[in-house]
């Protein structure tokens, strides 16, 4: 598995519940899918509030896949309408759509925690 930006207690203070039997996997799913999105950003690595964003972003992620029944590799969603032949897919029901950035969909929640602290690529912020 790859780096984690947070840990399982950290998920399980924000979600204020137990983390799942398969949290690292979550984790480092969710971990990969930040770091890939932030993928052209600049940003100095060593200033602390930048590692907090991370672990907001990331623990938003994998409370969204929850939410939603997903495991981080295939959806929970529901359509409102499915075709198998030639396939035609309608709107999705429940959770809000993820947001994509640099190919990946993020949860809304991780956007916005993203998005405010200016780490997204192509935002400058003069707090870092």
């Amino acid at each position: 598995m790859g780096r984690l930006c947070a840990t399982p207690e950290q998920l399980a203070a924000r979600c204020e519940q137990p983390a799942p039997a398969n949290v690292e996997a979550l984790l480092a799913r969710a971990s990969a899918d930040v770091e890939a999105a932030l993928i052209a950003a600049v940003y100095d690595v060593a200033a602390g509030d930048v590692a907090e964003v991370l672990v907001e972003a990331v623990c938003a992620q994998v409370e969204y896949w929850l939410a939603i029944g997903s495991d981080g590799i295939t959806t929970g969603e529901a359509w409102d309408a499915v075709s198998i032949g030639p396939v035609s897919l309608s709107g999705r029901r429940g959770a809000p759509a993820p947001v994509v950035v640099a190919g990946v969909e993020l949860a809304p929640r991780a956007y916005q925690a993203l998005h405010v602290s200016g780490l997204l690529p192509g935002e400058v912020s003069d707090a870092w």
